[in-house]
Formats: C-alpha cells, sequence, structure tokens
C-alpha cells in the first residue's frame, strides 16, 4: 500500500532542492545511511540478460559515452519507440522528486499524462520529497526511483554500502542558455579577466550539488579556488536582488532568472553546465536494480519513449505543447518560452562521476578516495530499453 504524498513543493530551475544539501546535511545523512538497519542486496547482474534489436531504435540510439561537448546530439530513437512490453504482472511504483515544477521532471509528468507508463503496465506515482529525505527510503526500498543527481550525499550513501545506481541521465542546456554564474564586471575589468578570489557568490545550491563541477571549473579558469570563495546560500527570490543590489559578487542563476541581466554590461555570463553532458536523472535503489529488473527496464523505456514522441527537439516551438508543460509544471506559458529548451538526453556520459567527485573533493564535502563508476553508474538497463549491447 502506498504512503499519502507529501506536500509538493514549488521548484525555480533545475536543480531547486539541492539548496537544502549544505555540507551539515550531506554529513549527517551520510551518518543516517550507513547507521540505518536497511537491508543490503545484492544486484543484479543483468549483463546476463537478453537484449534484443528494439524496432525505432538503430544506431542514433545510442551515443559513446566518451563523447562530450555542444556538438554531441543527444541519442534518439523514433517516435512511439521503443514500443511498450507490457508486464506480465502489473506493478504500482514510487517515484520521488524535489519538485515537480521544474522543466527537467517535464518528461515524467508528460508520461503519467499521456498514459506512457501505463502502456508498460506500471501504475507510477510521483512524490514530492526532498533528496536528504529520500535517500535512505530508496535505500531501504520503500521507494523504487529518486530523479535527482549523484550530489555528495548519494556518493557518501553508495560508499556506505547501500546498492544505489545513478541509471539515467535527464538533460543538458541547449548552446544558446545562459542559466549558470553570472559575476559583477568591476570597473574597467573585462569579462575574461574577472577573478573571484575572495567573491562572495550567491547560490541556491550548496557544495554538495552535482553543480559544484561546473562552478568548480569556471572558478579555477577566474584564479580561485572552491574551498577559498564565500558562498551566501539564498532562496530562489532572493538570489538575484542579492546579486544586483551588491550583496554578493556572484551568482548563480538559473532558467528563466538570467534573463534578467542577459545584455546588461554590468554583468557577465561566465559559464553553466557542461553542454551534452547530463548532471543528474534517475536513481534506482534495490527495488528495480535487483528485486524487479524488468520493471526497471520497463520504466526507463517509458521515460525514453517520452523523451522520442513529446521531447526529441525544440519541443517549445510547439504552441499547444508549451500549453500543455505550462498546466503539468504549474508555470505561466510565457516563462516557459522565455528560454530555449533543455535538451533531454537519457545518456550518462563517462567520467562524469569523477568530475563530480573530484569537485565534491575540491570543496571539503568529501574525503578519501574516489568511487569507481562502477559504484555509481549502471548503464545498462536504458541499453536495454533501446535494444543495445554495451
Amino acid at each position: 500500500m502506498r504512503t499519502p504524498a507529501l506536500a509538493r513543493s514549488a521548484g525555480a530551475g533545475p536543480f531547486p532542492a539541492m539548496a537544502a544539501t549544505t555540507l551539515a546535511a550531506a554529513l549527517s545523512l551520510t551518518l543516517a545511511l550507513t547507521g540505518c538497519s536497511a537491508q543490503r542486496s545484492k544486484t543484479v547482474n543483468t549483463a546476463d540478460r537478453t537484449i534484443e534489436p528494439v524496432a525505432g531504435c538503430g544506431e542514433k540510439s545510442w551515443t559513446d559515452p566518451a563523447r562530450l561537448g555542444a556538438d554531441r546530439s543527444p541519442a534518439r530513437c523514433g517516435k512511439g519507440a521503443p514500443a511498450p512490453q507490457r508486464l506480465k504482472k502489473p506493478r504500482e511504483l514510487t517515484i520521488a522528486t524535489s519538485t515537480l515544477t521544474a522543466e527537467y521532471v517535464a518528461p515524467l509528468q508528460i508520461a503519467v499524462r499521456k498514459g506512457e507508463f501505463k502502456k508498460e503496465g506500471l501504475d507510477v506515482e510521483l512524490k514530492v520529497l526532498p533528496t536528504p529525505e529520500a535517500l535512505p527510503l530508496l535505500a531501504k526500498g520503500e521507494i523504487d526511483a529518486l530523479w535527482a543527481a549523484p550530489e555528495a550525499a548519494v556518493v557518501n550513501g553508495i560508499n556506505g554500502g547501500f546498492d544505489i545506481r545513478w541509471v539515467a541521465g535527464n538533460f543538458s542546456p541547449a548552446p544558446s542558455s545562459r542559466s549558470g554564474l553570472w559575476a559583477r564586471v568591476p570597473k574597467g575589468e573585462k569579462p575574461a579577466s574577472i577573478r573571484l578570489d575572495g567573491r562572495r557568490i550567491g547560490t541556491l545550491i550548496g557544495k554538495g550539488s552535482v553543480i559544484s563541477y561546473p562552478m568548480d571549473k569556471i572558478i579555477a579558469e577566474h584564479g580561485a579556488e572552491m574551498k577559498s570563495m564565500s558562498f551566501q546560500q539564498l532562496g530562489s527570490s532572493d538570489v538575484l536582488s542579492a546579486f544586483a543590489g551588491g550583496g554578493v559578487d556572484a551568482a548563480w542563476l538559473l532558467d528563466p532568472v538570467w534573463r534578467r541581466v542577459d545584455g546588461d554590461e554590468r554583468y557577465a555570463f561566465l559559464g553553466g553546465q557542461p553542454a551534452g553532458e547530463p548532471l543528474g536523472g534517475a536513481l534506482f535503489g534495490p527495488s528495480l536494480l535487483s528485486d524487479d529488473v524488468d520493471a526497471g527496464v520497463a520504466l526507463l523505456r517509458g521515460y525514453i519513449r517520452t523523451i522520442n514522441t513529446y521531447f526529441a527537439g525544440d519541443y517549445k516551438k510547439s504552441a499547444p505543447f508549451v500549453s500543455q508543460l505550462a498546466k503539468v509544471l504549474k508555470q505561466d506559458a510565457k516563462v516557459i518560452k522565455s528560454v530555449p529548451s533543455l535538451r533531454m538526453d537519457w545518456e550518462i556520459r563517462k567520467g562524469t562521476t569523477d568530475r563530480l567527485q573530484k569537485s565534491y573533493r575540491d570543496a571539503g564535502v568529501t574525503e578519501g578516495k574516489a568511487l569507481p563508476e562502477e559504484r555509481l553508474v549502471d548503464r545498462k538497463l536504458y541499453a536495454e530499453a533501446v535494444g543495445h549491447k554495451p
């Protein structure tokens, strides 16, 4: 029996709930995970499963995981592919997500509304739950999946021995997007020469978030280190006002807030999430990694089919579809249209978790030797969904 859905919380960008995942929260979560009484289960070797070719999913349904950059086109099948393969026994699944109003969760919302999961024999409930609260439940199998990211708390939990894997990506920004780190331009300086050492950065996002990875790189390019920066964590409505009012020297601005400063010579865009590299998506626990792998593949199949059918390209060109998005995301259609379409992308790039872990160590959030990618990532389920033999 399902537990009652929690109250829904509003989000203002790609990683809204990660604001709460501060260093203290990450460390306390690690203690909770390593000390809880969850039964650890051995992940099934999905390499032993039979992978058959899938109609509508050819060579373009898989890209080399090592390939990065804006010129990499995300994997795609044809519209309506991969076709549903209804489970013999219907299954109820609970997916936790920090928000239902951010655009990156739109494929989940549309999949539920259009019945794409139902076609697989899945009754999917989307439950709003902050990542720190959801992780122990995922590790114990009390929820089936988490739509989040492999942030520091996740890495620490897996390091504690729990079967949690990042199994599918979510999106990367459009090349024209300027969601990311913005800085005030000192008088007489040019954007390229701005130094960030000793500067104050306003952000929704704590150092334990996946955004630490691009921020670490950008900060280094401007003569500073993460540990030397002063981070001021602010609410979604306060970041821009603090930045514009001089309370902070730089700020990580999300969609569509960056539109307010774009074109103003007093501010410079220094960089954002790496192009062509998703930093979040689906995390599975033992429920779908080992107890019922068929249901896990079915869930990803429905998700992938939704991307191929409704989000394959510039989905905001369709006014009727933007209206649908506005309804499911509870946002104004004009706000949705004001920023470029996300590049929805179910694949996970090679080395992303290595780069994330480096940024966490640079920020002082995690310590010790980095975990190998195979402890954090499993691409075999979405490979099976599109009929690719890795």
